[in-house]
């Protein structure tokens, strides 16, 4: 059997077509696939492309492990794409997937404050009068506030008296250091307010009785609050009296943040300080106890002039000590920065039409001139006839009008402020209404002023005079006092009338406190039992040591007995010399000369007329 010849066959031809594009095909999946990661990855579409067309590259040449290696067939690298292409896609599904969990940094930070309830925004008034930054406290301020803490714990524990001007100097000290470091200087009516002040403390050094006491410590505190705002319109004169009241917490922070500053300094600066004062303090112990045991003389008078600390009055000389020193930081904290009272404006009324302002203002004035026309018939034909017409005594006729026309004096004042809010301000015509209108009711006011004083002197002239008495009437004078102010400040302008309201009311008070009412009660009633026989002692009793030099006058046995009650509230106790006025030294002094003679019966010396507390209080 013979072979049968074989016949070449020709090679097959690869298809190119074919080739192209299997080979195009997964490089198009491959960049499909890497689309996603590379927009993911913030990549534009071109370098997606190109990562994915370089991958056959990096893996042809990955598989290259020398130069004796024989690239694969065509066959194998088709295979491995189309192997490699369902995993592409399975990952370029999961990338693109919404569903997939997306990496998570920490939660945010809860927002507390958005269930805080929202600070209400200060009324405008009150940011208008908020004071500046005070200046920084100097040394010499910290000083004069110590030295008032320490002289308020050891002086004011006993009463009242000189110590309360001894208190004073410092405080003013460091008012003036704190004022002058912030660079205000003083003005006239500045110092008017301080000595003022001063003078009023004068009182209680002067006077023993306890009303005009207390009126000249309040008024000397108004005064000073006054210089420290320099107040110059009606919401100053009214509200800055008030105003350190409202600088103690200010001033305690301002006071520690000085003190911490001072002390955060190098000790060199303090440490001498404490140093001297302490070898001061030993020097005088020493040498002092020395000189007291050598001579009794000096051991009184030195007695006499320190005061007496026990350990029973420590609390309440710690109280002392804290009022003096928050006193103290107040005034100088005030003086650095106070509150602005003269920013609060206050807007005038609607301005009224004449006819509808001027109608019930001119009828008031009508019945002011009748009332005043009965007073000058009932004065030029005698009381007589109007007791015979009435039926009434003199008391019951002067005590029938005294209070009522008091009243009218204190409406009348506040008429003038509410006509002069809603006056007519359309020209000079309007003004001249305006003037004439209320200066007659000025005037005729005065005239019910005088009435009034007229009738409490009827009622004096019956009865005698007390405390309530000389109150009033000093109350009805100076009410009269402000008329008469207010008449002027119509006739030549009023910017000046809050302060001299003010400074009147305080030179009222100093009057009063200088004047002494129970002095005045105690020589008006003397001098009434010397014309007519007739006094109560039992209302001496209540009086204070100022009515011992009127008093002692009296024969006795009524001596004794008017001036029983007040020996008796003197034997209590001694005050040190810092804590006794004038007059309690004066009426011990005669008091030691004449004793009282507590053996006298006093019983049956009474008032003689049974009317004496008939006067509604008076």
């Amino acid at each position: 059997m013979t072979d049968s010849p074989s016949i070449p066959m020709p090679a097959e031809e690869p298809d190119d077509r074919r080739t192209a594009g299997s080979e195009q095909e997964p490089r198009d999946l491959v960049a499909q696939s890497a689309a996603p990661k590379a927009e993911a990855a913030g990549v534009g579409p071109k370098s997606a492309a190109a990562a994915s067309a370089s991958e056959p590259a990096a893996a042809a040449t990955a598989a290259k492990p020398g130069a004796a290696s024989v690239a694969p067939k065509p066959e194998a690298a088709s295979a491995a794409s189309e192997a490699a292409l369902p995993r592409a896609a399975a990952r370029a599904s999961a990338a693109s997937s919404p569903y997939r969990k997306q990496p998570q940094g920490p939660p945010p930070a809860p927002d507390w404050q958005q269930w805080q309830p929202q600070r209400p925004e200060p009324p405008a008034w009150l940011t208008a009068i908020s004071p500046a930054a005070p200046a920084r406290i100097r040394v010499a301020t910290l000083w004069s506030v110590l030295a008032t803490a320490l002289l308020s714990a050891l002086l004011l524990g006993e009463g009242a008296g000189l110590n309360l001007l001894i208190v004073t100097v410092p405080a003013a000290l460091g008012a003036y250091f704190a004022a002058q470091a912030a660079g205000r200087r003083p003005r006239p009516w500045t110092l008017v307010w301080a000595l003022g002040g001063v003078a009023l403390l004068v009182v209680p050094a002067l006077s023993d009785a306890g009303l005009p006491t207390f009126l000249a410590i309040t008024t000397a505190m108004a005064l000073g609050s006054l210089a420290l705002h320099g107040a110059r319109t009606w919401p100053g004169v009214v509200f800055g009296p008030f105003g350190l009241l409202g600088s103690i917490g200010t001033a305690m922070a301002w006071g520690l943040r000085g003190l911490r500053e001072r002390a955060g300094q190098s000790p060199r600066h303090w440490l001498p300080v404490i140093r001297a004062l302490v070898v001061a303090v030993v020097l005088l112990v020493v040498f002092g106890s020395l000189f007291a045991g050598a001579d009794a003389a000096f051991a009184d008078l030195l007695g006499g002039l320190t005061p007496e600390v026990s350990v029973e009055d420590g609390p309440w000389r710690f109280l002392l000590f804290g009022v003096g020193l928050l006193g103290a930081l107040a005034a100088a904290h005030t003086a650095a920065a106070p509150l602005r009272w003269d920013r609060i404006t206050v807007r005038p009324g609607k301005a009224r039409a004449r006819m509808e302002w001027a109608l019930p203002l001119i009828v008031l004035n009508l019945l002011f001139a009748a009332f005043i026309a009965v007073q000058l018939a009932v004065l030029f034909g005698g009381y007589r006839k109007v007791f015979e017409q009435t039926g009434l005594t003199r008391s019951e006729y002067a005590r029938q009008g005294f209070w009522q026309l008091l009243w009218v004096t204190v409406l009348v004042l506040l008429v003038i402020g509410l006509a002069r809010r809603w006056a007519p301000r359309d020209g000079a015509r309007d003004l001249a209404l305006v003037r004439t209108v209320l200066g007659v009711l000025c005037a005729l006011t005065l005239v019910v002023t005088a009435s009034a004083l007229r009738r409490m002197d009827l009622y004096v002239e019956a009865y005698g005079l007390t405390r309530l008495r000389v109150t009033v009437a000093a109350m009805e004078l100076w009410l009269a006092l402000v008329i008469v102010l207010i008449l002027v400040a119509g006739a030549v302008g009023g910017r000046w009338l809050p302060r001299a309201v003010a400074a009147s009311a305080a030179a009222a008070v100093l009057v009063y406190g200088l004047l002494s009412p129970d002095t005045l009660v105690a020589e008006q009633n003397v001098q009434r039992y010397e014309r007519t026989e007739k006094i109560d002692v039992e209302y001496f009793q209540e009086l204070s040591a100022d009515a011992v030099p009127a008093l002692d006058r009296l024969p006795e046995p009524l001596r004794s007995c008017a001036l029983t009650g007040i020996d008796r509230n003197l034997s209590e106790g001694d005050q040190p010399w810092y804590a006794t006025s004038l007059a309690e030294r004066r009426a011990r002094d005669i008091l030691a000369e004449r004793p009282v003679d507590h053996s006298v019966i006093c019983a049956g010396w009474g008032y003689l007329d049974s009317d004496l507390g008939g006067f509604d209080g008076l």
